[in-house]
């Protein structure tokens, strides 16, 4: 089973479980556990191999696909006996909670995506395949940094960054190749996304310098029923930590609306 954190409140029965990107683990919520903690029972996960699920269990499975790392997630709601939960995503972590709502929707009461990635635009597809190119050659953390540095391009950026790039530093290169070896689905499970609309109330939040991944949310915001978009001013890729006192307010106050 995966490794987690949770904190219970007192009061309420609402569950808000945090879902992290690829190359982090849940240390990246360290700006949202304070605010979140004081008006829901939280969630923490740390996803297969990342952070302390490194060794959790003995993966048998030399290949991981979305569906199986989204279960795993679902494993630890059953194990805690959690029935529904709001569910936030960071990056290619919304793809995993926008998985969830697939398979399992009757556990799914709200989704906060952000940073959401759904659509690769030409210049993240060429990243990719020259990934995959010398994904065996190359040190795991050069393209790590490679990643990250066209995600994140501007000075401002630097801290949300850094902190992305020292948790991928943690990663062993076998886990890293297995995660990457993910990308090759991408472009299809991010085409169902777009094509099907859930009914789920979803929130949007990205930053208005996300020049890669904004334009495909903005279109998919005006056309999904469901959904609703927020931009955060001077902000990129990682909207949690660059803006993360705009970012809790924003999603907590979502979330408040819905439960």
């Amino acid at each position: 089973m995966l490794h987690y954190s949770t904190y219970l409140h007192k009061t309420s029965t609402e569950w808000v479980t945090f879902i992290h990107g690829a190359g982090g683990n849940s240390s990246i919520w360290y700006k949202q556990v304070r605010d979140f903690k004081r008006n829901f029972n939280v969630l923490l996960v740390d996803l297969r191999g990342h952070g302390n699920s490194k060794n959790s269990f003995k993966d048998t499975l030399s290949k991981y696909s979305f569906r199986t790392v989204t279960k795993d997630v679902l494993d630890v709601l059953d194990h805690l006996k959690i029935t529904k939960s709001h569910f936030i995503g960071i990056s290619m972590g919304c793809i995993l909670a926008r998985e969830l709502a697939e398979i399992a929707p009757n556990r799914v009461k709200s989704l906060v995506m952000g940073g959401a990635v759904l659509k690769l635009d030409l210049k993240s597809q060429i990243l990719m395949k020259l990934g995959n190119i010398f994904k065996s050659v190359l040190p795991y953390m050069v393209l790590y940094k490679l990643f990250a540095f066209v995600i994140l391009p501007k000075r401002k950026h630097k801290h949300s960054r850094n902190i992305f790039i020292r948790e991928a530093q943690k990663l062993y290169q076998k886990e890293f190749l297995k995660w990457f070896r993910l990308t090759a689905d991408l472009n299809p499970i991010l085409k169902f996304i777009r094509n099907k609309e859930i009914n789920i109330p979803t929130l949007y939040v990205m930053g208005d310098e996300d020049h890669l991944f904004l334009p495909a949310v903005k279109k998919i915001s005006q056309l999904h029923k469901t959904a609703s978009l927020k931009i955060l001013p001077q902000c990129g890729h990682i909207v949690n930590i660059e803006r993360w006192k705009l970012f809790n307010e924003t999603s907590i106050s979502f979330i408040q609306k819905i439960a």
